[in-house]
């Protein structure tokens, strides 16, 4: 594939259901897998897959999403969106990545995994059951990191 065919190759996906689905363009800005405890409960699983693209290579195709916000232990405003009717969580804007937005990697149509990893963060979190992950980089946390909120315990992140 060519350099220009990426910038406009398309991706779909959408939830469990099917009732919410969105399209792609181009490759994303930012892939990571985190292993913060706020993933961890976004996923149901020991980690998140996070795709990011600028918000005007994600399109809406089909269905409406609620969405969640919270406050991280860092101060950032974290927003989930998810199905109304199944409960998947699609999409999601963090604070610190403006002008973008994340997409729930396993949330891609087969094959879902077609993008590279670009780091893996908070490895401090990280289940002891979760092997090696190819990423280029690989942080304890992440840089905008600095906890200034009190969290209840079940959401501590420390091992």
């Amino acid at each position: 594939m060519t350099k220009s065919d990426k910038k406009s190759e398309s991706h779909e996906g959408g939830c469990l259901c099917g009732k919410v689905r969105y399209k792609t363009i181009g490759q994303p800005k930012i892939v990571g897998a985190c292993h913060c405890r706020y993933c961890q409960l976004r996923s149901g699983s020991a980690f998140g897959v996070l795709v990011y693209f600028k918000e005007a290579f994600l399109s809406l195709e089909k269905g409406e999403v609620a969405k969640y916000r919270f406050r991280s232990e860092s101060n950032f405003q974290w927003e989930n969106h998810f199905c109304r009717d199944c409960g998947t969580t699609v999409f999601f804007r963090l604070e610190v990545f403006k002008g973008l937005v994340g997409v729930a990697g396993g949330t891609f149509d087969p094959p879902a995994f077609w993008y590279d990893i670009g780091a893996e963060v908070f490895t401090r979190d990280k289940a002891d059951f979760v092997g090696c992950i190819k990423a280029k980089a690989h942080f304890s946390t992440f840089h905008y990191y600095n906890p200034k909120n009190t969290e209840s315990p079940r959401l501590k992140g420390e091992k």
